[in-house]
């Protein structure tokens, strides 16, 4: 041993220095390894994007596979695949791992000679991609390369295997330069610092780094799925508006909401519509191309930028694609998910030039999807502007009544038939708008119900309607409309005996009307409602009779006391021959045969009197006998139709036999 070796700070500083030497050769190491496998892991998954892109795009994979010459089309694909430099070879397997067709720097043909691939079979036999990044070992293969076989499956038949390989030499030389740099600087502040202090510094300030991206990354994404955020969404849809000009092309905006996701998310809990919103999230990734942007706005919405646009149908291609991915079952623990869609679409730079016109667009081709039934699509059409202008007044105007009491009552009187007496009224809810016309219950009622404010109006509209009915004669009745939100969200029989206890009116001069609509639910529930009600004396009529699918089946499963039969068929007598004619007289037979009392409403004209007349009719309602008037009026109207003494009235309901 050398005499300066024996000192002690001579073996100290060796020690050191042979420390120091080693954490910097074990970081390399490390860091080497580190950043392999962060560059395998990209290039992977850049092979598997182009493979899907190749799925999405070849609509005849199984005749490929099968030996087929590929589509004039598909040829087309390949062509485009091959002039743009990152996919250096594609090729198509068949379930089995052997080899039907390549395309490559020098071909785009089907193989002579079909070779098996066992990496092609183990992903055809699993049904799982195979993802691998390596070193290239002939001149056919670039230095280094991604590749990917990922199978295709139709109604869970394979029928294909797709491989992609990509060219990522100068990735893999961009990192490797990158990670020299880093390292020589690391070096140099651990031999300054004095090593250990040094390299604390750097693994503190990667930490920062770290810490760093994912705060901007946060700024510009969704933290639960990881998409871009509406500000992002923002800076993307600028740009490329920006260079719609240049290249020519254009684009299109899809706005999504998932149909019915609050069911979701009460059934399964917020885990369930977490893994939902990610799952779609994955699909949508799945199903765009480079250039696309997929983004989440918050709750259950997405909005997708589609690029390269050149037709409406390739946008509406593209849109199917889109809902057929989601549409397909997700398995959540033991539960099975079924996710539709409401899409909107928009095209720029017809229907937008800038992001927040294009996404009002959109956002208004959604509404109408939703309103159409949902699971649809519709694109943006100029219209929708004026329809949601009125829309939001509607809305406003609706809201405004409830909070400030501004809807109005009025009855329209009914009659018996056989002589005309005066038997009750029915209330008809009114909202006058800004122009003071009233708007029609058809416009008014369903939009009440899609802002949920149906069960306070309903409310409201018994209470006044008993009110007013307790003021009248006792022989007199009121007939109010139940909603079917009204049994879906609370016991309506303590909503009516709360509101008769409170008005003073006695149970058997309230009539309750329910459409077949509500039976058509959960008729079980609805049944033993109406079964208290009835308990407690109200009238049960069904209303509309004879436009549902199975308003008979009905009749003997509830004892109703009266029949409505549904104003078409008074408006159709005489205009096919003698069909409505024979339909509302046999309703009649029928009410007699069940002890049902049977009103016919929407009697108009003379004619149609004496037709119900002649038919024996039980109670009529109509222009002909009457219009609805406000409250103020119907005093005057009960004066009008006083019976005489000599007609021997009885306080109660009565029927013409």
């Amino acid at each position: 041993m050398l005499p300066f070796l024996k000192s002690p700070p001579s073996r100290v500083f060796i020690v050191l220095a042979l420390g120091f030497i080693s954490l910097v050769a074990g970081t390399l190491a490390i860091g080497k390894t580190a950043t392999d496998s962060g560059l395998a892991d990209a290039v992977s998954r850049n092979a598997r994007n182009w493979a899907q892109y190749m799925v999405a795009n070849v609509t005849d994979l199984e005749p490929i596979a099968l030996g087929e010459r590929p589509s004039p089309a598909s040829m087309a694909f390949f062509e485009g695949a091959k002039r743009s430099g990152q996919v250096f070879r594609y090729e198509i397997y068949s379930p089995a791992g052997y080899s039907q067709f390549v395309m490559d720097r020098d071909r785009i043909a089907l193989v002579d000679g079909p070779e098996f691939n066992p990496d092609a079979a183990r992903a055809g036999k699993t049904g799982q991609p195979i993802l691998e990044a390596m070193d290239g070992t002939g001149p056919e293969f670039p230095s280094y390369f991604g590749r990917a076989y990922i199978p295709v499956t139709v109604d869970g038949r394979p029928i294909a295997i797709v491989a992609a390989s990509i060219d990522a030499t100068e990735q893999r030389a961009i990192a490797d330069k990158a990670l020299s740099q880093v390292f020589i600087t690391l070096f140099l502040l651990m031999a300054i610092s004095g090593g250990v202090p040094g390299l604390a510094l750097y693994f503190r300030t990667k930490q920062k780094q770290q810490a760093d991206r994912r705060i901007r990354f946060l700024a510009h994404h969704d933290a639960l799925t990881g998409l871009a955020n509406r500000a992002q969404l923002i800076d993307e849809l600028t740009a490329a508006l920006a260079g719609l000009a240049a290249n020519g092309d254009g684009l299109a905006v899809h706005f999504l909401d998932i149909d019915h996701f609050k069911g979701v998310n009460d059934n399964l809990g917020h885990d369930g519509g977490d893994f939902l919103l990610q799952t779609i999230a994955e699909r949508l990734r799945a199903a765009t191309r480079p250039g696309d942007v997929v983004s989440r706005l918050g709750g259950d919405e997405f909005v997708l930028m589609q690029t390269g646009v050149s037709s409406k149908e390739q946008v509406e291609e593209f849109t199917h694609r889109l809902t057929s991915a989601i549409a397909q079952p997700i398995r959540f623990k033991e539960q099975e998910i079924i996710a539709t869609v409401s899409v909107g679409v928009a095209l720029a730079p017809a229907d937008g030039t800038t992001p927040e016109r294009l996404l009002k667009s959109a956002d208004l081709a959604l509404y109408k999807s939703k309103s159409d039934g949902r699971n649809c699509v519709r694109f943006f059409t100029p219209d929708m502007d004026v329809e949601l202008l009125k829309r939001i007044t509607l809305e406003r105007a609706i809201r405004d009544a409830v909070a400030h009491d501004g809807f109005e009552l009025h009855f329209q009187p009914l009659f018996e038939v056989s002589n005309r007496r005066l038997l009750g009224f029915e209330a008809l809810l009114r909202l006058r708008g800004a122009d003071g016309v009233f708007i029609p219950p058809m416009t008014l009622i369903p939009i009440a119900e899609e802002i949920r404010l149906i069960d306070r109006i309903s409310a409201w509209v018994l209470k006044e309607a008993c009110r007013t009915a307790a003021t009248w004669p006792d022989h007199l009745t009121v007939a109010v409309n139940l909603s079917p939100s009204q049994f879906a969200t609370g016991s309506i029989s303590e909503l009516v005996a709360t509101t008769l206890g409170e008005t003073g009116l006695a149970a058997h001069r309230l009539e309750l009307e329910i459409t077949e609509t509500l039976l058509l639910g959960n008729s079980v529930a609805t049944l033993a409602e109406l079964a208290k009600l009835k308990a407690m004396g109200v009238v049960i009529v069904m209303d509309d009779f004879g436009t549902g699918y199975s308003s008979l089946s009905y009749l003997w499963r509830f004892p109703f006391d009266k029949i409505k039969i549904d104003r078409s068929f008074v408006q159709g007598l005489g205009e096919s021959g003698r069909n409505a004619e024979t339909v509302i007289k046999t309703i009649i037979a029928l009410g007699r045969e069940l002890d049902m009392n049977v009103i016919v409403e929407g009697v108009e004209t003379a004619k149609q009197a004496a037709f119900l007349d002649a038919a024996d009719g039980d109670q009529v309602q109509g222009f002909y006998f009457g219009h609805p008037v406000p409250a103020s009026e119907v005093a005057a109207e009960i004066l009008a139709h006083r019976p005489r003494r000599d007609e021997g009235v009885v306080p109660g309901l009565t029927r013409a036999k």
